[in-house]
């Protein structure tokens, strides 16, 4: 009414100052647009606040799940390396103990052939020295025999005695050795 009196006394309506009318219908549109969405929007808001919430939170909890199985694994799996790093360190020092078993026998085998050799070419050697003196004594008795046959004049064909005096003489030989030079053998 008031804004009535003061249209009627001639005065313009301030643009600044709203209508009651308008004022109250803008008071009832806001009421009910609250209640919309008061009603309506916000539960709908709310409900998909909590889905993503609790999706998101399922999803960190399945990352934690998942975080920490792969952490026992990745321990897991460290644990087995340094297993077989161990196992694999106490197979390379059995091996170097076995190389080392393996060259002693074979330079055990390699000394026992070695003596084996040089004991059977002493042997060789001592029946080849044995089969030159023996041989040695028939040819030098053959000899002495001979040429005492011609000093003495008579035949020393019979074989016992020829025998006496061959041994008789190297005998005597071995003895002028034995005396001038120590002990040959």
């Amino acid at each position: 009414m008031k804004t009535q009196n003061i249209l009627a006394a001639g005065e313009e309506l301030n643009p600044l100052i709203p209508h009651p009318v308008e004022i109250v219908l803008s008071l009832v549109v806001f009421g009910l647009l609250y209640f919309a969405v008061k009603k309506w929007v916000v539960p709908n808001f709310e409900k998909t606040f909590a889905e993503r919430t609790q999706a998101i939170e399922g999803g960190l909890s399945a990352a934690e799940t998942k975080q920490a199985e792969a952490d026992a694994k990745l321990a897991q799996l460290e644990k087995q390396l340094a297993d077989a790093r161990h196992e694999a360190a106490r197979i390379r020092e059995e091996a170097r103990e076995q190389g080392a078993q393996i060259v002693a026998e074979m330079r055990e085998q390699a000394q026992t052939e070695s003596a084996r050799i040089v004991e059977h070419g002493k042997s060789q050697i001592e029946a080849e020295r044995q089969q030159a003196v023996t041989s040695l004594r028939a040819e030098v008795g053959a000899l002495a025999t001979g040429l005492a046959g011609r000093i003495v004049g008579e035949s020393l064909d019979d074989e016992a005695r020829q025998s006496r005096v061959v041994d008789r003489f190297l005998s005597e030989l071995e003895a002028r050795n034995g005396a001038g030079t120590g002990s040959v053998n």
